[in-house]
């Protein structure tokens, strides 16, 4: 449903993704990680069909990302989401319907559904103005659900969240990979991936490192340990050794 084949992506000398790898099938969560300015991002930004990669194919539901037909099947939470302060919750969502061209009647049924699973009826009715973060976020997942997409990616979906609105979102991810959704989420936190994720992609310095279960990462890699420590040897690896091909670590001038 979600594909990076060979996908490169360059900002001048700079080459944030190196010929990447990434499927994501229905009824799938796959959890995305990579220390801070790995490639993330720009990935799931070429997913979504916001950047053109340089080499290589995004595609959603066999279709080329930047194309209408797959951005109807995708449903995006950006890591800064974004709302209009003089719509209300449910104005703005009976925007995002509109839209995306669904039928009204069920894009009605779908809000209803959509505020009481996210715990949003006492301020829907308000000004996006005065929501608070928690709030906010729980109005930007409802907006990434309105149309039914066929696939779902979130970029850090639990920043600012507090524990009950966390909870709440986390048995959306499961609740929508159920239904048959193909769900991509980028997160820092190794703990919520560990505990929902059906496979693990890791990436560094733009390459993916390992794709795969969390049993399959640790017998690839010969590692028993939890995720947080498989995760910080094989970046941390990586990231020795490239200091030290270029030259790093005090340059070998001192032991």
């Amino acid at each position: 449903m979600i594909e990076l084949r060979g996908v490169v992506k360059r900002f001048g000398a700079k080459c944030a993704v190196d010929r990447v790898n990434l499927e994501v099938r229905p009824g799938e969560l796959f959890a995305f990680l990579g220390p801070n300015g790995a490639g993330k991002t720009t990935s799931i930004k070429m997913i979504c069909g916001l950047l053109t990669p340089n080499e290589g194919e995004a595609r959603v539901g066999g279709m080329p990302s930047s194309s209408p037909a797959a951005r109807r099947l995708l449903g995006y939470v950006p890591d800064q989401p974004y709302l209009y302060d003089k719509l209300t919750g449910r104005e703005f969502l009976r925007f995002l319907v509109e839209m995306h061209d669904f039928d009204p009647a069920r894009g009605e049924a779908k809000i209803e559904e959509l505020v009481a699973t996210f715990e949003m009826g006492d301020f829907i009715d308000e000004l996006c103005e005065s929501y608070s973060q928690g709030m906010k976020q729980r109005v930007v997942f409802a907006s990434a659900l309105v149309h039914e997409p066929k696939a779902l990616v979130v970029d850090e979906p639990l920043v600012g969240l507090d524990p009950r609105s966390a909870r709440i979102v986390k048995d959306m991810f499961l609740a929508q990979a159920r239904a048959g959704c193909a769900v991509l989420m980028s997160t820092h936190l190794l703990s919520i991936a560990e505990e929902l994720a059906d496979r693990i992609g890791i990436i560094d310095r733009g390459r993916m490192l390992a794709v795969g279960g969390l049993a399959e990462l640790r017998e690839e890699l010969q590692h028993s340990g939890p995720l947080e420590d498989l995760f910080l040897k094989l970046t941390g690896e990586r990231r020795i050794e490239s200091s030290l091909s270029s030259g790093g670590l005090n340059n070998g001038t001192r032991p």
